[in-house]
């Protein structure tokens, strides 16, 4: 099944050190709509476990979070 992420939002954490970029990307969550998708780039390792378990207790979903050198990209769509 493939579905299409397109992407409503972008933001740019990097350079930002725990707890600012899950602030940020909490903020910008609630001027999504729902389905929407946030995309960011962050420079913080801790983003990593902290993006996901944030994920987890609001109730959206991380489509995807990878790690290229210093550079973490990810995705969430917001589902409620």
């Amino acid at each position: 099944m493939s579905v299409e992420n397109e992407v409503v939002m972008t933001l740019n954490l990097e350079g930002l050190l725990c707890p600012i970029p899950v602030v940020k990307v909490s903020k910008a969550m609630q001027d999504l709509p729902v389905g929407g998708v946030l995309e960011a780039t962050a420079t913080d390792p801790g983003v990593l476990a902290d993006i996901p378990a944030w994920a987890r207790t609001t109730g959206n979903e991380v489509i995807k979070i990878e790690r290229e050198g210093k550079l973490v990209k990810f995705q969430i769509r917001r589902l409620k």
